[in-house]
């Protein structure tokens, strides 16, 4: 459920002196973003070398910091996430003629930008390269521009705790419980604006707990040596768990760099970051602590597998910062990462899989991986001119893009059912076979697919709610069953 699409009934505006200001912060107040993470991510993904600056920026103070960031990294504030509830109170106050004045803690070049985009206030304070407007600074400044009470105070968090206590009248934007209870202390609420919290299943989709699916690679080296099956489950369940844990934490660190994309896409725009529904920092903290989980669970399996999770974790922060935006070599990472997932598995149980078979696996995920560039083309290919591009994959070349994409995907299943043994054992040859099968028909269908137009998202996504996939999913189950 799309939690920002709740909506409280509007409640009257209240009564208020035309002489008393309505001062409102930015950042997860009026904006349901951190401008300072949005900043961070557009330098690395707009001038990533000056990543190394950042120390030496900060040696110069927060306010200096900010600055030079915001001079550095170029940020579209006219797509990030509002919140609806306040830009509808701050409109109301507007029309009823109240003086609105934006005080953030954001540079100034960002904190104009925003005021630009809204154009409701009568007046615009924030840092600028010598004062960093937050907290203390921030209350000095209204209590100099206003007075003591002088002013009303709309905010969302404990550092606005010193401006509400100088405040008249207090107004809170989704405050913790704790953040409510300090600032009923020090100040008279007016109003409070509570919709639209994360919940837990916001944070799992922000993990993409949807997409472990493809990580049930890591278990197939079982189902290839099922003598091995009942000794080693645990530490194949446990490979699988550490690798979930770790392209979770990827997905997060990738959504943090696409901000700006997934909003202007009629389908990403709903991610959990990119709407505002999950904080940035939240989603920014989340990613260590996945991958340090996952690193403890890789290391609790006295195997090889810490040396391939670490390796796949940063071939897809490399494709995340930058490979993703380079033309086949993307899908050709993708390719291989899927093919460590399999490598990890055998190496978990003590396997050794066969070079041939992770070759063709290789291949066989690339071509998956330009599937899901293909269908993203037929997608939004109407929304882009001809001569446009697509995640680099220009518009006119989907015929090429075709092409090669469903020969990487089927050649390696035919190389496979001309060699079957490469894909189990001796013994179970014809049931390797009869697998290739029902694994060729179900890429062909997934191609008639995405030339159709249906696949609008991730492939894996589609085929879980897709009555063909499905079937031949319950087909390769029972057939799994019937060689057990």
């Amino acid at each position: 459920m799309n939690i920002t699409a709740i909506r409280r009934p509007a409640k009257p505006a209240p009564r208020f002196e035309p002489q008393i200001p309505l001062v409102v912060d930015l950042d997860g107040t009026l904006l349901r973003t951190d401008t300072l993470i949005e900043s961070l991510f557009g330098l690395a993904r707009q001038k990533p070398l000056q990543l190394l600056a950042l120390p030496a920026w900060l040696l110069g103070g927060r306010a200096g910091f900010k600055q030079r960031l915001a001079r550095a990294a170029e940020i579209d504030i006219s797509t990030m996430p509002v919140d609806e509830d306040v830009l509808a109170h701050l409109q109301a106050q507007r029309r009823q003629g109240r003086r609105l004045v934006l005080a953030t803690a954001a540079d100034e070049r960002v904190a104009t930008a925003a005021a630009r985009r809204f154009g409701l206030f009568d007046q615009v304070l924030a840092s600028n390269g010598q004062t960093n407007l937050s907290a203390e600074r921030k209350r000095d400044r209204l209590v100099a521009e206003f007075g003591p009470r002088g002013f009303d105070y709309l905010g969302d968090s404990d550092q606005d705790l010193p401006v509400w206590a100088q405040a008249r009248r207090a107004l809170l934007v989704r405050p913790s419980h704790r953040c409510r209870v300090r600032a009923a202390r020090v100040a008279e609420i007016e109003q409070t604006f509570a919709d639209g919290r994360p919940g837990i299943g916001d944070y799992l989709h922000a993990m993409r707990i949807s997409h472990w699916l493809k990580n049930l690679l890591v278990l197939l080296p079982l189902l290839v040596l099922p003598a091995l099956a009942g000794a080693m489950m645990g530490k194949a369940l446990l490979a699988f768990v550490a690798f979930s844990l770790s392209a979770s934490g990827v997905y997060l660190l990738n959504d943090l760099f696409d901000l700006q994309a997934d909003r202007a896409h009629p389908h990403k725009r709903q991610r959990a970051l990119a709407s505002g529904r999950v904080p940035l920092l939240h989603g920014l903290l989340l990613v260590p602590v996945l991958w340090g989980l996952a690193l403890g669970l890789a290391v609790a399996s006295a195997s090889p597998l810490p040396w391939v999770l670490a390796g796949y974790t940063l071939l897809m922060v490399a494709y995340s910062m930058w490979l993703k935006h380079l033309a086949y070599l993307d899908a050709a990472v993708l390719g291989l990462g899927y093919s460590l997932r399999l490598l990890a598995g055998a190496l978990a149980i003590g396997a050794a899989p066969a070079p041939g078979l992770l070759a063709c696996c290789a291949v066989y995920f690339f071509g998956l991986a330009l599937l899901k560039r293909y269908a993203e083309l037929i997608a939004l290919g109407h929304r882009v001119s001809v001569h446009g591009q697509v995640r680099g994959y220009p518009v006119n070349r989907r015929r090429q893009l075709w092409l090669v994409g469903v020969l990487a995907s089927t050649v390696p299943i035919a190389l496979l059912l001309a060699m079957p043994r490469q894909l189990a054992l001796p013994a179970r040859a014809t049931a390797g076979w009869l697998g290739c099968v029902l694994l060729l028909a179900w890429t062909g269908h997934m191609w008639r697919m995405a030339r159709a137009g249906r696949i609008e998202g991730d492939p894996v996504a589609y085929a879980v709610r897709d009555m063909p996939s499905r079937l031949l999913a319950a087909l390769a189950g029972a057939l799994l069953l019937a060689v057990a």
